[in-house]
């Protein structure tokens, strides 16, 4: 999708029934209310407070009381009075009709223009973003906040659409195999032989596979609510892992290695989750590693955080790729990641249970055929 900017007048708003006068209306009557109680207070004080004092101020300068000099100082105070007032009144006015004029556009283009981008989120075009209005901090940081709800649901809509599409992909081939291989029964092209049986059994368990890993992906993203902390030992938990996960490496002829120091920080942590993470970690490593490669697991404590790394002398990850690691179903290379049975979910997994510590888990690799790290950091103690 590419972003567009939308202006007054771009998206429709439909019929809209009136609903009273609009913004640059209220602005010139509220203008106007202060411009006539100005004009009422000048001329409460020109008529009654202003007379009084200019004859009192005649007398003290000797001018005699109801004498012609006093009558024709006051008609000219009048006059300079009622010329002042209606002079700057006329200003006032014409320039507080100028100045709300060009306000209000401004704030009625840059209200119809959210206005209009939000009718066009609600209508499900979330490539729309609206223009800073340049009318204040609030205007602008208004502006601002919209562009980053509209870019969120754009992105949450491009990821909810990749994973349908991630999720028929998946499920065409094992399933196109399952439909071939029935037909071909049913035809007797194919025989139910101890071969045939041992491949619908794969595709099947592929099939059910893949429905764990996406239902283990949907707990470990709500896991925020499901985690059940306690003081965990890192140093039992990676030799736990390491145990589970020995077989595996045994019959693969990779060699495990864990290099964990005595007396790191205990970690407030749910160790089904860790362990699962580890898991997760263990099994890529493994899958990417070649016979007679190693993979070794180091914990330490850095500037007061806990991290934990597995290191394996695997494929490699070239750079492009890894920014791109932790993406749902994403596979560097999806035909072998399919061969050897990964959906492109662990690391997704992996990545929202450490999330959900507090955590944060990264990669590196110095590209192809150089091997692999990933970091695990996160605080000791999060209660």
């Amino acid at each position: 999708m590419t972003s567009r900017q939308v202006r007054p007048g771009t998206v429709g708003l439909g019929p809209v029934r009136s609903r009273g006068p609009g913004l640059g209306v209220r602005l010139l009557l509220a203008q106007s209310l202060v411009l006539v109680a100005g004009a009422a207070t000048c001329w409460v004080v020109a008529v009654f407070a202003g007379p009084p004092l200019f004859r009192e101020h005649l007398h003290r300068a000797g001018v005699p009381a109801s004498s012609d000099e006093q009558f024709h100082a006051e008609q000219a105070y009048r006059s300079a009075t009622a010329i002042s007032l209606a002079v700057a009144l006329g200003v006032a006015s014409l320039a507080a009709l100028v100045v709300t004029w060009y306000f209000s556009r401004r704030l009625e283009r840059s209200v119809t223009e959210v206005s209009s981008a939000a009718t066009a989120v609600a209508d499900g075009r979330y490539d729309i973003r609206v223009t800073p209005p340049h009318l204040g901090d609030d205007f602008d940081a208004l502006a601002e906040a919209f562009n980053r709800m509209a870019a969120g649901l754009e992105s949450v809509e491009t990821t909810r659409r990749q994973l349908l599409a991630d999720l028929a992909h998946e499920i065409r081939t094992p399933v196109s195999v399952l439909e071939a291989y029935m037909e071909a029964l049913e035809d007797g092209v194919e025989t139910l032989d101890a071969d045939t049986i041992t491949m619908l059994r794969d595709q099947t368990r592929r099939l059910v596979r893949f429905s764990d890993d996406v239902r283990s992906l949907s707990h470990a993203e709500e896991s925020r609510t499901s985690i059940e902390p306690t003081w965990v030992d890192p140093a039992a938990l990676i030799s736990t892992t390491l145990t589970a996960a020995a077989d595996r490496y045994a019959a693969k002829q990779v060699t495990l290695t864990s290099h964990v120091p005595a007396h790191l920080p205990g970690l407030w942590a749910d160790p089904e989750r860790l362990g699962q993470v580890l898991g997760n970690l263990l099994d890529n490593a493994l899958r990417h590693t070649p016979r007679g490669g190693r993979v070794e697991v180091t914990a330490e404590q850095r500037h007061e955080l806990l991290v934990i790394e597995v290191t394996d002398t695997g494929d490699g990850i070239a750079a492009e790729h890894l920014p791109h690691l932790f993406e749902r179903f994403y596979r560097v290379d999806a035909a072998r990641d399919r061969e050897h049975g990964g959906a492109g979910i662990g690391l997704a997994i992996a990545k929202a249970l450490v999330e959900a510590h507090g955590g944060h888990i990264t990669a590196r690799s110095d590209g192809p055929g150089t091997g692999s790290t990933f970091t695990i950091t996160f605080p000791p103690d999060r209660r």
